[in-house]
């Protein structure tokens, strides 16, 4: 028997958008074994630095957690897609700055969740979905900092990686500009049940899955 935990923000506690669509948690109760279950600690709105605190919630049954986080982080970092300036390299360092203060908040994050000395999955932060092309562009362009961040932190401690950049990859794979849809949850969802099934966590080594 395994017991999935989810932690992190709305990607996986959707709930709340996906109307009289399933939510992630309840796409991935439909799909796994029936001796295993699947338990949401994420939180809607919180950041990779709450991840800690939903840990203490995880049941102590427990076999393996899946960690999305780093989207809300980057959402609070909006600001830098409107920034002002004269020089592109003054944009670069402050999206580097912005993107070493998530760095440290998500080593932390990992350090907690490795804590609890269970298999363990990050995920990616997925492309927004903004209907104005020119905004879509530069905010793609801003979040490869903040994934470059989680990538190469869960390389360094050979978890596995869902990349839901790939994942949820059409329109309405979202019920708006940042949340999944009833059909994005079932899509990530599949990627959560393959990887707790088909990954060998024992050879702490990364791989990625989309």
């Amino acid at each position: 028997m395994k017991h999935i935990v989810l932690l992190g923000d709305s990607i996986f506690d959707n709930r709340a958008y996906t109307g009289s669509e399933p939510d992630v948690v309840t796409h991935l109760r439909a799909i796994i074994p029936d001796d295993w279950r699947a338990t949401l600690c994420a939180v809607d709105g919180n950041l990779a630095e709450h991840v800690a605190g939903q840990l203490k919630n995880a049941p102590a049954d427990a076999t393996h957690l899946v960690v999305s986080a780093g989207g809300n982080n980057a959402i609070m970092n909006a600001d830098i897609l409107g920034l002002k300036t004269d020089s592109a390299a003054a944009v670069f360092d402050v999206l580097a700055n912005r993107a070493g203060d998530f760095e440290l908040h998500y080593r932390i994050m990992l350090d907690a969740v490795a804590g609890r000395n269970l298999p363990a999955a990050v995920c990616t932060v997925y492309f927004p979905n903004f209907p104005d092309a020119a905004m879509q562009k530069i905010a793609t362009a801003a979040l490869a900092a903040f994934n470059d961040v989680i990538i190469r932190l869960a390389v360094g401690r050979g978890l596995p990686v869902i990349d839901l950049r790939l994942v949820c990859d059409e329109p309405d794979d979202y019920a708006n500009e940042i949340e999944p849809s009833g059909k994005g949850g079932r899509k990530i969802a599949a990627k959560i049940f393959e990887v707790v099934k088909d990954h060998d966590f024992s050879k702490n080594r990364t791989s990625f899955y989309y």
